[in-house]
């Protein structure tokens, strides 16, 4: 950007924070620098200076100075595999939201030297679409549910919902062992802790930990696992992965909170190569119907097949 930018803020930006919109439209600019023009006064709003928590309204007009932005590499486009993948993964879509069954090991948005994640993908997919944003997120590695909004509003509305516990959320997850009957909801407090590695991870922790809640329910047995509904009231980092570990039934195929032996014999027995973590499915209201919603995710097919093989090993064990 060699000479100044002018722009008129639409409906869809309306009570967005002014530091969050130049973060969206400054790809590639340092978050430092962009905080900086802002302390500075050379970001103005209708020729004022603004905070950096000002929220726009319809017809603001922006001026945002001359930055250079750093070179990135292009995007790689979506080959046609993936772009195929994407659209018979989308569950749901109306005017106000996306419903995507988001696969395994796909990251909800790009970083960490990742070059892209689902919601720059479906930005692709929809290149005429003016709004899309998470609404919630889901772990890398967790398969299921997952909203995008297509309107400022309705991201809105929905995050409210989240904020307000107002959204029933279901997750599937096998785990070592026999589940306990007894074990249906666990309030134990989290903390994150970072290795030196940098890998980010969550412990029970009574003193500073922050208050979460999961309520459980085992679906079936199985001699060396179980397959549990997860219903987490709270939505901390890993919650599920960790309150199942604290009871010493860790979630198979979950390389940070499940042991190597398990994983080993899951992959070996089971063929599972990844998280048996689930968003099954999701209630909420809807934002512009105001009506009741929910939808559901059918497990991939990789899920189906691990849940296959145990039910055959069963058999040749019984």
């Amino acid at each position: 950007m060699n000479t100044a930018v002018f722009i008129k803020i639409e409906t869809d930006q309306v009570g967005r924070r002014i530091d969050n919109f130049l973060l969206l439209q400054l790809k590639g600019v340092p978050k430092t620098h962009v905080y900086r023009i802002l302390r500075k006064g050379e970001v103005r709003v209708n020729k004022k200076r603004i905070k950096a928590h000002y929220r726009l309204e319809e017809g603001d007009i922006i001026r945002i100075p001359p930055i250079r932005i750093a070179e990135r590499s292009p995007t790689r486009p979506l080959n046609i595999n993936s772009i195929n993948h994407l659209e018979s993964a989308i569950l749901f879509e109306d005017d106000d939201l996306l419903i995507i069954n988001k696969p395994s090991k796909m990251p909800v948005h790009g970083g960490s030297g990742l070059s892209y994640g689902i919601i720059e993908a479906l930005r692709q997919l929809r290149p005429n679409a003016h709004f899309l944003e998470l609404v919630h997120r889901l772990d890398r590695e967790t398969s299921g549910c997952l909203i995008i909004a297509k309107k400022r509003r309705s991201l809105k509305a929905l995050h409210e919902q989240f904020q307000n516990n107002q959204v029933s959320k279901h997750y599937h997850a096998l785990v070592t062992g026999h589940w306990p009957k007894r074990c249906q909801q666990i309030t134990l407090p989290l903390k994150k802790y970072t290795r030196h590695s940098g890998e980010r991870i969550v412990r029970v922790h009574q003193e500073e930990g922050k208050a979460s809640q999961t309520y459980f329910k085992c679906l079936e047995y199985f001699k060396q696992a179980s397959l549990i509904e997860a219903r987490p009231r709270t939505g901390r980092t890993h919650q599920i992965r960790a309150h199942t570990q604290s009871q010493g039934h860790a979630i198979l195929g979950d390389d940070k909170y499940t042991g190597h032996e398990e994983n080993n014999w899951a992959k070996q027995q089971l063929n599972l190569n990844r998280l048996f973590l689930h968003a099954i499915s999701l209630q909420f209201t809807h934002p512009t119907s105001q009506k009741n919603f929910m939808i559901t995710a059918p497990y991939p097919k990789e899920l189906n097949n691990c849940l296959k093989r145990l039910k055959h090993l069963e058999q040749l064990q019984s």
